[in-house]
């Protein structure tokens, strides 16, 4: 007797089909599972074992086999628990082979028979939803898989629920599609005294997502500042919302089945390994890159960073995708993130303010920002310095301008971007390249004149010149002009600021 039901395996955030076949054969008693299984895929035998003796039903004392097909794909999870154990179940008799075959299953078993969550829902639901297959998983998980659109959704809590509802016994409900998780920034703009200069930097960073780079001493205000872009940036479509909760879940950080609605703000410590933060590790986890997909990826005191995990930035900041390749393992993750970096001017913080910089001065500035490569710094649309907030700013009343009051500028922007790439698959100035850019930002007379003059004295790399362009466009949208011109062009300027160095790096 052979039995066959539907799971998945993953690729990324990629869903590949796997068939479970089991047979039970004559032969001297044994439980296998064959197909490229991993440690917590063959552990599924004990825990099956103890769910099914748990609910008072025990394996026919023959060889039964389970396969998981095809072969030559590495199988990893805990979720083959369920369906491994619904294919024994119909081996055996006890529910019907021709119900569950029309199903993709997920699920881990506890050894009292309850249904555990596992990760991966919602990509798993979306594709048996492209199958036409219907869907088992979790309880807890029900409102996540109703999210893929599916009409055929059975969440059990427990083993002895999925035998009953296929027996006849009892029924099932469809799950209550919960709505996504509310995630407000209650951050506001207003709680910042002082720093006017980087305040409007933030704003043109959030109406064109540019990427930024503040340096200034400790207490300035850098965190803060950072902080506060999501509640300039506008909310999440439901595109959007479906890439970020797809990759949410591979990730196994959705709660209570609640799709994610708010950008995303990932600040990983300084100390994060390249794996943690590009993504990796044994079964190629996406990292912090992938997780602030379509949200803001704060990385706060830069230099601090290891250098090879700050080196693997360069890939996802140009392609807005990283790609995780191991020896038997290969896969790509979404990763179009907006970067904003803090960093002091060198290991005292306190470089250029009399009285307070170390004895090493200048010296040890140009050695702690040589930490950075020349090339990642290119890739930083804006630099501005924060300076320290002076004492009489501490003591003025809050300012007049809230968050609530920018992102209206910053929608204004964004909605004219929108208008003028919707035959693209750009979405934001800070996409534009190549033709595109020389099309939409091509300044008049005199700012070309201007830019190329600043080209040339300042030295800047051929991307450097294009992100100012791409910088001034998003000014002159915050003023609503058509035309790139000369003040647009000369405030972007303010904001590529010129690393110093006594070595190349």
């Amino acid at each position: 007797m052979v039995s066959r039901v539907h799971t998945v395996s993953f690729q990324g955030i990629d869903v590949l089909p796997v068939k479970v076949e089991v047979q039970i054969a004559n032969g001297l008693p044994a439980f296998t599972i064959v197909g490229l299984a991993d440690k917590a895929v063959a552990e599924s035998r004990e825990r099956v074992r103890a769910a099914l003796n748990a609910l008072g039903l025990s394996l026919p004392p023959k060889r039964i086999t389970v396969n998981l097909a095809p072969a030559d794909i590495v199988k990893e999870g805990s979720h083959f628990d369920l369906p491994i154990a619904v294919g024994l179940l119909s081996a055996m008799n006890i529910i019907p082979a021709e119900e569950t075959s029309r199903f993709t299953i997920m699920g881990e078993l506890g050894l009292d028979a309850s249904v555990a969550p596992v990760s991966g829902i919602l990509p798993a639901a979306v594709f048996a939803n492209s199958l036409n297959h219907g869907f088992i998983c979790p309880a807890s998980q029900g409102s996540e898989a109703a999210w893929s659109g599916i009409t055929d959704i059975l969440a059990p809590a427990s083993l002895l629920e999925l035998i009953n509802h296929f027996k006849g016994i009892s029924s099932l409900p469809y799950p209550e599609k919960l709505s996504p998780e509310n995630n407000f920034c209650a951050l506001d703009l207003k709680d910042i005294k002082g720093q006017e200069s980087a305040k409007r930097a933030l704003e043109i960073a959030a109406a064109g997502g540019h990427n930024l780079l503040m340096i200034g001493p400790p207490g300035a205000g850098k965190s803060m500042l950072a902080a506060r872009l999501p509640s300039l940036l506008p909310p999440l479509t439901s595109k959007e919302i479906l890439e970020v909760s797809m990759i949410h879940s591979i990730a196994g950080m959705i709660k209570e089945g609640r799709l994610v609605s708010s950008r995303p703000f990932r600040s990983p410590h300084h100390s994060a390994s390249m794996a943690a933060l590009v993504g990796g590790g044994n079964k190629a986890k996406p990292g912090e890159v992938s997780l602030a997909h379509n949200g803001v990826l704060f990385l706060d005191e830069l230099p601090e960073f290891q250098r090879v995990a700050l080196e693997a930035l360069r890939q996802p900041l140009e392609t807005g995708n990283v790609s995780v390749a191991r020896a038997n393992l290969h896969v790509t993750y979404p990763a179009r993130f907006q970067l904003v970096a803090a960093m002091n001017p060198c290991r005292c913080g306190y470089l250029g303010s009399a009285g307070q910089e170390c004895s090493r001065a200048p010296k040890c500035g140009e050695e702690y920002q040589a930490k950075i490569s020349g090339p990642l710094f290119d890739r930083i649309d804006m630099h501005i310095e924060v300076p320290a907030v002076p004492p009489w700013d501490m003591s003025t009343p809050p300012a007049a301008e809230s968050s609530a009051e920018v992102a209206k500028r910053v929608a204004f922007a964004l909605e004219i971007q929108r208008n003028r790439y919707q035959d693209t698959p750009i979405r934001r100035n800070a996409e534009a390249d190549g033709e595109i850019l020389e099309t939409f930002a091509s300044p008049d007379s005199e700012g070309q004149a201007l830019l190329v003059n600043a080209a040339e004295r300042l030295k800047l790399s051929a991307r450097g010149y294009h992100r100012i362009l791409r910088v001034a466009r998003t000014i002159a949208d915050l003023s609503g002009e058509e035309n790139v011109r000369a003040p647009h062009i000369a405030e972007a300027l303010a904001f590529r600021r010129i690393i110093h160095r006594n070595h190349t790096s």
